[in-house]
């Protein structure tokens, strides 16, 4: 179980907060830019954006 983080370090880390979906770059940008489509990568210029996850995803063996 992760442990809870601080609100300042959550927000700094997690607010506003999108990864490409091409080249996994991250990125800051409004959910109403992003939505609309008029936010894109600075590092390919894709416009296919989604939130950064908050929690990590177990490996599986």
């Amino acid at each position: 179980m992760p442990k809870k983080l601080n609100e300042m370090v959550f927000k700094r880390k997690f607010e506003n907060m999108y990864v490409c979906m091409a080249c996994n770059a991250k990125l800051r940008s409004t959910i109403a830019k992003v939505k609309a489509r008029k936010s894109k990568c600075r590092k390919c210029g894709c416009k296919d954006l989604r939130l950064k996850a908050k929690e990590r995803r177990s490996q599986k063996a």
